[in-house]
């Protein structure tokens, strides 16, 4: 039995006023092992029988003097508990999990209470519970949990339902009374079950050039869009989210970042790339300030020798297997160009050697193949913490790529202490961080540093090797412009290393690419939330509605760019963007507004390179072998590869 200075412990806390019944429950669950439930209820100085099961699952039975039931800071209850408790069955495995909650170093993942206390003393003192917002008086029971909710679990119930059922229900009814239509909420799922059995059917299907790449693309989005029209909404598990497709309200939400801000958390964006993309806020605002002079001009005429050093290694690669096989060969040139990219990055943004460089890159490219299994299940409250083969891969793969990083930048740091010149995206960052410590006192952080790199790599090798894929697949089919812009290449460059004022001179290259990256932008949807009620045109949000651009929707819209918007038509750009789109908002390959991409400028002139040193070498066209399923896996890319025929000039 509990000791008699524990019994008494409890005697000068209660007046006769404050007889009521008061408890302490200790509640372990985890993804491993259910922890015995221990109840202790009691009137203030009877005894009260205490009924547990051991862990051998066997009742227990004692009966006790009721302990104080005010102890609210966690490790004096913990202590009491283990000194009092220790004829009881459970108590080995009682003291075990109380040590993993109160070390702080948690071996398990706790998702449920671990300390609930009813407490019986200053019950007219009134607290606020933070997740129903209703006052409570101390007397009422309430919750204090892991994650740091403090709640009474009188409210646990409705909480439940409200995030379950009724605020799913009062937002549906809400957006159409504001004329949006949509499917009908369905418990926890919402539209994902239907959205993943669209996925599977329409992903593996090949398409003709001549169809619209936006129904292959996003075909839940274009399967919403038509049966309830432009204005209509679609269930991202319990959360609706409105299809933005008019050209000013998108304008809108890209050039008021602050109101309509990028999902958070993202917890898989946030593993991959992080950094600029992935701030809000202040924090965005100064990670913006330090980045900024790594992508002016200046500096990127600096990167060109670099740029032009990979696309050279990679002709002649490519060289060196056809004139093997004759003077025509078969090859897809996914892979190549995934590898260029990769390798552009490594030697622009880190200046980091070959075999260092392709180590990040692999484990990027696994991250992203782990991502789009898990994105499946990225609705799913917690689904990141369940000890999956997946989740922990990586997690493995993160902890690696964060070592390889660190060690660039540890590195980085060392150099610039001996005044060695990186000319370097890394280094102008860190020289930019670094000037910043100076005047302002505080910059990014080490780990700040590692995310930004880790999205210079990302959106650096994912973005440019898409566009170059896109551009030859289409080129292959339009032999015609495939030659227009090889004479252009020809005129304009010859036989000179390809300069900043060449390419910047190449008119053809340019509508063909900004002609491709509307048909096939690297991001073909953009989502924002509101995290507060706003107002976007005529139409009010309340907080918690999310915001679905489809890019390429947009860039297939009839309305915005005629009846050949699906046909790759490089011409409709001869005037430049503004007199492509008319002045509309229409275009956004790269995003817009204020967060509109940093780094377009540097993909544009990467692309410009490579282009032209391919066109002068190779005139290429469509393999038989070739199927055309370009599908958005995080960046819209060619299901199959692209096989191609180049034939050496």
């Amino acid at each position: 039995m509990f000791t008699k200075s524990f019994i008494d412990m409890g005697r000068e806390s209660f007046t006769d006023q404050q007889q009521q019944t008061c408890s302490v429950n200790l509640r372990m669950t985890t993804n491993f092992c259910m922890v015995p439930t221990c109840t202790f209820s009691f009137d203030e100085l009877s005894e009260f029988p205490l009924k547990c099961k051991d862990r051998f699952g066997k009742q227990v039975s004692k009966k006790v003097r009721p302990p104080v039931a005010d102890f609210t800071a966690r490790q004096d209850l913990v202590d009491k508990i283990l000194k009092h408790a220790e004829h009881l069955a459970i108590y080995g495995t009682l003291k075990e999990t109380l040590i993993q909650v109160t070390n702080l170093r948690l071996t398990l993942y706790f998702l449920t209470s671990d300390v609930e206390t009813y407490i019986g003393r200053d019950i007219e003192e009134v607290i606020t519970c933070s997740m129903c917002m209703d006052d409570l008086k101390v007397g009422m029971v309430f919750s204090q949990l892991p994650c740091g909710h403090r709640f009474h679990s009188s409210c646990i119930g409705p909480r439940v339902l409200n995030w379950l059922w009724l605020k799913p229900k009062k937002l549906e009814k809400y957006l159409k009374e504001q004329g949006f239509k949509g499917n009908a909420y369905r418990l926890i799922l919402g539209d994902m079950g239907e959205y993943a059995r669209m996925i599977k059917e329409e992903q593996p299907r090949q398409i003709k050039f001549s169809e619209n790449v936006s129904l292959h693309a996003l075909p839940y989005a274009n399967h919403i869009i038509n049966k309830f029209g432009k204005n209509s909404f679609m269930w991202w598990g319990m959360y609706p989210r409105l299809n933005i497709l008019d050209p000013e309200l998108i304008k809108e939400i890209m050039t008021k970042p602050h109101v309509f801000q990028k999902p958070h958390p993202n917890p898989l964006g946030n593993l991959i790339t992080g950094g600029l993309l992935a701030t809000e806020g202040e924090k965005w605002t100064k990670h913006r300030k330090l980045i900024n002079p790594a992508f002016h001009l200046e500096m990127l005429k600096k990167m060109l020798p670099a740029i032009h050093l990979c696309c050279g290694e990679m002709i002649n690669k490519w060289e060196m297997l056809v004139l093997t096989a004759g003077c025509s060969l078969e090859v897809d040139v996914w892979p190549y160009l995934q590898d260029l990219s990769g390798d552009v990055i490594s030697q622009t943004a880190f200046g980091s050697s070959h075999e260092e460089g392709r180590k990040i890159f692999l484990l990027q490219k696994e991250q992203v193949d782990l991502a789009i299994h898990l994105i499946k299940f990225s609705f799913a409250p917690g689904y990141r913490y369940i000890p999956t083969k997946a989740n922990k891969r990586m997690k493995q793969v993160c902890k690696e790529l964060q070592a390889l990083l660190g060690g660039i930048i540890t590195k980085r740091e060392k150099a610039m202490e001996t005044d060695v010149n990186n000319d370097d995206l890394l280094g102008i960052l860190m020289k930019s961080n670094s000037k910043e410590i100076k005047e302002e006192g505080i910059g990014l952080s080490i780990q700040e540093v590692i995310d930004e790199c880790k999205l210079f790599y990302f959106a650096g090798s994912e973005t440019t090797s898409n566009l170059l894929v896109w551009t030859m697949i289409l080129l292959s089919l339009h032999p015609e412009w495939q030659t227009h812009a090889r004479e252009e290449v020809l005129q304009v460059l010859g036989n000179k290393t390809p300069d900043f004022d060449g390419l910047s001179r190449l008119k053809i290259v340019t509508m063909i690419l900004q002609e491709v990256l509307r048909l096939y932008p690297p991001a073909a949807l953009l989502i924002r939330d509101t995290p507060q009620n706003a107002k976007l045109g005529d139409i009010n949000i309340p907080a918690g509605i999310g915001l679905t651009v489809p890019v390429i929707l947009l860039h297939y819209d009839h309305e915005l760019w005629g009846t050949d918007a699906h046909e790759f038509e490089p011409r409709r750009f001869a005037e430049g963007v503004l007199g492509a789109t008319r002045g509309k908002f229409s275009y956004i390959p790269f995003g817009g507004g204020p967060r509109i991409c940093i780094g377009q400028n540097f993909a544009m002139i990467e692309a410009k390179m490579a282009l032209s040193m391919i066109l002068k070498t190779f005139i290429f066209e469509l393999s038989p072998q070739y199927r055309h399923a370009p599908f958005p896996i995080l960046t819209l890319q060619p299901q199959h590869g692209a096989p191609l025929i180049l034939h050496k000039l």
